[in-house]
């Protein structure tokens, strides 16, 4: 007994089954987890280093290159990109995507920890992170009070900031601004001189004096205590009592002789505003498993209750992006366009079926799939994502192509006067080999996607495996369901009663009939010149690709997203102060705060950010920007960010650059990203510089600039080691001595006991003036015999530029040429500058390289190229297992062509893009124009079977096959209409793959009914002729073996 003849014998039985599936899939449903995008483990570690005062020269030689020997060995690494800035080092080792984070994150501690030793004695210990896609900040939030700043601070720290880092999913709560607490202790350097005291020894004092020391274990005949000193000063009093020396008279000289201990506040390094308010800033990122939306709405519920428990303190939290938001808005938008697709392929199944009982019976194929779906993605841990439920909308008229074409053929049983149950199963048998051919052949176009590796098939492998289930749980339905219902409740329409229906109905097949009728026309035409049908189509399909090589389709990555949300990033000269950073930043602030699309404001002052990376720096300052709903501004979030950047082209001394937030949801990386490197520094900087003017002269490109640029100040100190030793000084004395009269000692800490914290103590100079050589020279150094000397007795000191960032790639000296992109597509910015490089000239030893957007686009159209092939050879290979013929699928493959020409026309008519999403839109047209093919090969090889010749056969299937062909494209067509014209958040990523469907599909179903007959007959020609061929020669060898054979005797 077949499944088809069970559910029609036994209805009860799959009534059970599908209710199982129906109670069990929607209670799933809820339990499903939103995100915007599946999870991306990128396979990247970062080791991050501070070495206080260093210059770039000096972290890269002593820090940089010594991480980078060390890591280089290690297994599955891709690259090794290096950063040194001022002060701090940042090596990042990029592994390919096989690699476990958590071995390699292991790895790299163990290469690290055995060169910590190696490192200067002034630099931290290196700090090892990895880089999650989905770890970063999902609420950024501004949070003030009218409590002392300090206190305030203060408060965050202890109470605020555990009470949300304890709630379920969050992982790291990050402060940005406030006025920390630091015990202050400033030396006066003039008492200092008078007592003949070293720096290094007061330094090395203050440590020594504030100390818990362990000392061990005191054993009593029956308890055992532990010895410890206890030498950490309790307070300020005690801490101006430390004995830092002696008095030339002998007297004891306290630190409170020779400076002043204060409980201060520390110097900001970052300054944070929430609309032009400073507050404390606070990013709530999450969990690696967690999920964002969970943890917004669980931080959004805990914000009123502890506003409420410090009410007396006014205590206030401003969320300022929420990256939950755009994820709900973006699956909300997709959940429409799916609930669209459905009504309005409904509404296509009651226009050709006439019947609203029909149209329920096929309608029913997409509840019972989606249904099944969920019950597939809760069991495999997939979410609901942008990808995901992309894939569901897609898959909407797919899940009824199997259902028509089933119907179609039993509805015409009963046409012949057939009991319902007898043309269920005989109208199910005779379609099933075509549905199970045009099912399987939907599924193996998606099964090379889910094997794709990198960040391509992070994206897609969620959105193939549910388009997959989905297909294949849907001609389950058509085997069982549909024939199941069909056999009970279908009947014939007699659309000639009266009646509104009946009255369209007659309309509508009239307007049929005239269509079937003008098509066998053509079709007549087309087998009678068929060489001309294929000369034309070659034409078509020859000029579509033009469009891409005239530029009418360009190509990029993905397409931007307008979420309402971009960085505008500020960077001041080398040399600027926080201060004045954070003045020129107020001016911006004012500028932008009055555009009346701008809704909110996060800035934070002495801090830029290049996509998932941030770093400190005193001459720059990022403002994210979040503007009003989209319903409610004229102008696009681009268009907001040009008119920011004219308003700000003419702001004195500062670059300003603006970033939209990327799919990621962080401040895309500047599109543009060319990597120059070498091995020589000098070598590298010239083609560096030709690089730059070359990137300059291409049209779209804006904001072009080096990752290495001179005029970072710098004051140099050169000591002669000679006249050192003369006085009897050494390098660490002195290196202590401008340590501490530049940035302060805070290697020692303060413990309060009253909350049982610890704060820094930093030991500087009183008024030392940071911005005069004079007071640098004159820095008074004592010898051992009691004379003091100057700095400059013993050093050359003198002011010069160097560089504010030195980067390297795989142990290489590396300059990044940025640019950003203006009304073109980044891919064909990055065509004509490769066009424009090979007359460039540069030296054979420079290597040039690619990141951002346009190594992301060349992975992911090399990795989709690769998955296109696939898909097509494994079509080919799933036919000729199916016909039993290597010579029909060919047939059926002709068909493919054609629906790229509507594609890319398509794509050009809506100004849409060549990039991952239109790309995977025309893959997924590969399964659903080759089902059109087999629909008619496979009806015209059972004509023939029944005595029809390849003429007759290919007619009889084209007026046959018509109805159902036109059923599911325009099905299909009119389910992507949503998609296509939504203006919803995330709209512009789905639009281009919509268009290039809509496009295939509409080319392909007018060519295929036309070509793939002529195709059809030519083949069957060819393959007469061969067989007449072969047969004609074994006649001849078998005559002249018997002429032989006669002579013989």
């Amino acid at each position: 007994m077949t499944l088809t003849e069970l559910s029609i014998k036994r209805p009860s039985f799959i009534v059970v089954i599908f209710a199982v599936i129906a109670i069990v899939g929607g209670f799933l449903f809820g339990q499903l987890k939103y995100e915007l995008l599946p999870k991306i483990a990128s396979p990247v570690v970062v080791v991050s280093t501070v070495y206080p005062g260093a210059s770039p020269f000096e972290v890269e030689t002593s820090v940089t290159k010594v991480i980078e020997d060390a890591v280089s060995g290690i297994d599955k690494i891709n690259k090794i990109t290096a950063s040194s800035l001022e002060g701090v080092s940042f090596v990042t080792i990029e592994f390919i995507q096989s690699a476990k984070i958590d071995i390699a994150l292991q790895d790299v501690q163990r290469k690290v920890n055995e060169v910590v030793i190696r490192l200067p004695d002034d630099a931290k210990t290196p700090t090892l992170s990895k880089i999650a896609l989905d770890e970063i900040p999902v609420l950024r939030m501004g949070v003030t009070s009218n409590m002392p700043p300090r206190d305030f601070y203060q408060l965050m720290k202890d109470q605020v900031q555990p009470r949300l880092a304890k709630l379920p999913g969050v992982g790291q709560i990050g402060l940005v601004g406030g006025d920390e607490r630091e015990i202050k202790v400033n030396l006066d350097l003039d008492k200092i001189q008078s007592f003949g005291l070293s720096v290094q020894r007061i330094v090395g004092t203050i440590k020594g004096g504030n100390i818990d020391f362990p000392t061990g274990n005191l054993k009593g005949d029956e308890r055992q205590y532990v010895v410890r000193v206890a030498g950490k000063v309790k307070s300020m009093e005690e801490m101006k009592s430390l004995i830092v020396g002696k008095s030339k008279m002998g007297g004891d000289v306290k630190l409170g002789d020779i400076a002043e201990v204060e409980d201060g506040t520390a110097d900001y390094s970052k300054i944070s505003r929430l609309n032009g308010i400073t507050s404390i800033g606070v990013l709530v990122s999450k969990q690696t498993d967690a999920n964002s939306v969970d943890v917004s709405a669980l931080v959004r519920a805990e914000i009123p209750k502890i506003e409420k428990d410090y009410a007396k303190d006014n205590l206030k939290f401003d969320i300022a992006q929420d990256g939950s938001t755009f994820t709900l808005d973006a699956a909300d938008a997709v959940k429409k366009d799916l609930g669209l697709a459905i009504v309005l392929v409904a509404l296509v199944m009651l226009v050709f079926l006439h019947s609203i009982r029909n149209s329920i019976i096929v309608m029913i194929a997409i509840p019972c799939s989606m249904l099944a779906t969920f019950i597939f993605m809760y069991i495999f841990g997939l979410s609901l994502n942008l990808m995901t439920l992309l894939g569901l909308s897609l898959v909407v008229g797919i899940l009824v192509d199997d259902s028509i074409v089933v119907l179609e053929n039993i509805y015409h049983h009963l046409e012949k006067g057939e009991e319902k149950r007898t043309a269920a199963l005989k109208g199910r048998n005779e379609i099933g080999f075509a549905a199970l051919s045009i099912t399987l052949v939907d599924v193996v176009v998606f099964v090379p996607l889910t094997l794709v590796t990198g960040l391509i098939g992070n994206i897609l492998r969620e959105f193939s495996l549910v388009v997959v289930a989905s297909t294949l749980m849907s001609l389950f339905v058509s085997f069982t369901v549909t024939p199941m219902l069909a056999s009970r409740f279908s009947k014939l329409q007699d659309i000639t009663k009266k009646g509104f229906m009946n009255s369209f109905s007659r309309v509508f097949e009239r307007i049929y009939d005239k269509i079937k009728h003008h098509y066998e026309g053509l079709l007549r035409f087309s087998l009678r010149h068929q060489w001309l049908t294929i000369i034309v189509t070659g034409l078509l399909f020859f000029a579509s690709f033009s469009l891409v090589g005239l530029g009418f389709i360009g190509g990029e990555f993905i397409t931007q997203s307008d979420r309402g949300e971009f960085t505008v990033t500020l960077e001041l000269d080398p040399g600027s102060t926080l201060e004045n950073t954070n003045y020129v930043t107020r001016k911006v602030e004012n500028i932008i705060g009055q555009m009346p699309e701008v809704k909110k404001m996060f800035v934070n002052v002495g801090a830029s950010a290049e996509g998932l990376f941030s770093q400190a720096s005193n001459n720059a300052a990022e403002i994210n920007v979040t503007l009003v709903p989209k319903e409610q501004r004229i102008l696009s979030t681009d268009q907001v960010g040009n008119e920011i950047k004219k308003k700000l082209e003419n702001l004195a001394g500062a670059k300003v650059r603006v970033n939209p937030i990327g799919i990621f949801g962080v401040a895309n990386q500047t599109p543009i990203q060319i990597i120059v490197s070498g091995p020589n520094m000098d070598v590298v900087k010239h083609s560096a510089d030709t690089v730059f003017n070359i990137l300059k002269r291409i049209p779209g490109t804006a904001d072009v600039r080096l990752s290495t640029e001179d005029g970072k100040p710098e004051t140099r100190v050169e000591i002669d080691r000679e006249k050192l030793a003369a006085f009897g000084l050494s390098i660490a004395e002195v290196g202590t001595a401008l340590r501490v009269g530049l940035s302060g000692d805070d290697d020692s800490k303060f413990r309060d006991d009253k909350n049982n914290t610890e704060y820094t103590i930093r030991v500087e100079y009183d008024k030392f003036d940071k911005t005069k050589i004079s007071d640098l020279t004159s820095m008074i150094f004592f010898t051992p015999t009691g004379k003091a000397v100057q700095l400059n007795q013993f050093a050359k000191i003198y002011q010069t530029t160097g560089p504010t960032k030195l980067t390297r790639k795989d142990r290489n000296p590396t300059i990044y040429v940025y640019a950003q992109v203006n009304g073109r597509p980044s891919g064909s910015i990055g065509a004509d500058f490769q066009t424009a490089l090979k007359t460039a000239g540069l030296p054979p030893e420079i290597v040039i390289g690619y990141d951002g957007d346009l190594r992301n686009q060349a992975e992911g159209f090399s990795s989709l190229g690769i998955a296109l092939l696939a898909a097509i050879i494994f079509m080919y290979l799933i036919m000729v297992a199916l016909y039993d013929s290597y010579l029909y699928p060919f047939v059926v493959m002709f068909s493919l062509p054609v629906a790229v020409i509507g594609a890319l026309l398509a794509l050009a008519l809506t100004m849409k893009t060549l990039n991952i999403f239109s790309i995977l839109g025309m893959i997924m047209l590969m399964g659903l124009v080759a089902k059109n093919a087999i629909l008619l090969v496979d009806r015209a090889n059972d004509m023939k079977q029944h005595g029809l010749n390849s003429l007759e056969a290919i007619l009889e299937a084209g007026g046959t096959r018509l109805r159902p062909i036109l059923m599911t494209t325009i099905a299909m067509v009119i389910g992507m209409l949503p998609i296509a014209l939504s203006h919803d958040s995330g709209s512009e990523w789905k639009s281009g793959l919509a268009w290039a469907i809509i496009g295939g599909l509409t080319s392909s179903m007018f060519l295929t009914l036309v070509v793939v007959p002529v195709i059809f007959v030519k083949f069957d020609k060819w393959k007469d002729w061969v067989i007449n061929f072969r047969a004609r020669r074994a006649a001849k060898r078998e005559a002249k073996e018997a002429l032989a054979s006669t002579q013989q005797f």
